[in-house]
């Protein structure tokens, strides 16, 4: 077997070692330029990490293992890949053939001004309210991201965020939907998880072929606040405020461009259409991908 090894910022060569250990892989470093060069690819690293490398993971189709070594984690959370020890336990098992891989789906984000050009994400987009939390935190040190960044980003964001105007219009199984309110965020999620551990789309699986989208709407900054750790464990959707559902593409349009962010990393602006690409990945996990 040949397995590629892929490095995010802060890791090296050095991460691969425990998956070097006892193993008959033939290790090459760097994404494969062709399928045949690889059998399997290692990403170490985080959600940018991933987000950044997906084109070249979806156009190559290999099986791809995902070892958390990033500032956030939350693509390897939802695939219950919670450390290096896991990820390595999944890995003895592939090479193995006791772990087979799975599909997954990736979200998909085509901007207005660019309509020929596609671009994946793997956990959740999102305007509003987090884009302007996600490139706060963009700016924060490297260690401060992996120590509660988003969170700390977040704080003062939500104190002074304005409201503002937003038109969805959205399909799911033929029906289709179209609204226009006042907003705080809008997030279209392929996984739970976005922000280093916030259940965000508590309903959101990975293999329906569908995004969950959880719309806030005005909020006082003081119930926002009382809001945001019940976010953790997906409580928000108890809130009057909270609008949730599940679609299979969406447009998304504002009274003015506003950035668009996924996996925590600058997209485009709106107006832009958010759909999803249905086992577009595959991907080394130890249970069911959900």
């Amino acid at each position: 077997m040949r397995a590629a090894a892929v490095f995010g910022l802060g890791t090296s060569p050095s991460n691969l070692d425990p998956f070097r250990t006892g193993s008959g892989t033939e290790w090459i470093e760097g994404v494969p330029a062709a399928p045949s060069d690889a059998d399997a690819v290692l990403v170490f690293g985080g959600d940018g990490t991933i987000h950044r490398h997906l084109p070249a993971l979806v156009r190559l189709g290999l099986p791809v293992l995902v070892v958390p070594a990033g500032s956030g984690n939350d693509f390897a959370r939802a695939l219950n890949l919670r450390s290096v020890r896991d990820s390595l336990r999944a890995w003895r098992g592939f090479e193995a053939g006791k772990v087979r891989a799975q599909p997954t789906d990736l979200g998909t984000i085509t901007s207005t001004a660019t309509p020929g050009h596609k671009h994946y994400f793997c956990c959740v987009a999102g305007c509003g309210l987090d884009s302007a939390t996600a490139e706060r935190a963009n700016r924060m040190p490297r260690w401060l991201r992996g120590h509660g960044g988003y969170a700390l980003a977040l704080l003062p964001v939500l104190l002074k965020f304005p409201a503002f105007s937003m038109r969805l219009s959205s399909t799911n199984d033929g029906a289709h939907r179209e609204s226009s309110e006042l907003t705080l965020l809008a997030a279209f999620a392929n996984t739970q998880y976005y922000g280093d551990g916030m259940r965000i789309a508590p309903q959101a699986n990975m293999a329906d072929g569908k995004l969950d989208v959880c719309r806030i709407s005005t909020l006082s900054p003081f119930k926002l606040l009382c809001m945001f750790p019940t976010v953790y464990f997906g409580r928000h959707l108890w809130m009057a405020e909270v609008e949730y559902w599940k679609v299979e593409r969406v447009g998304l349009e504002t009274e003015k461009p506003l950035p668009i962010y996924a996996d925590g990393e600058f997209v485009c602006e709106t107006p832009a259409e958010i759909g999803v690409s249905r086992g577009a990945l595959r991907v080394i996990t130890l249970e069911k991908v959900s």
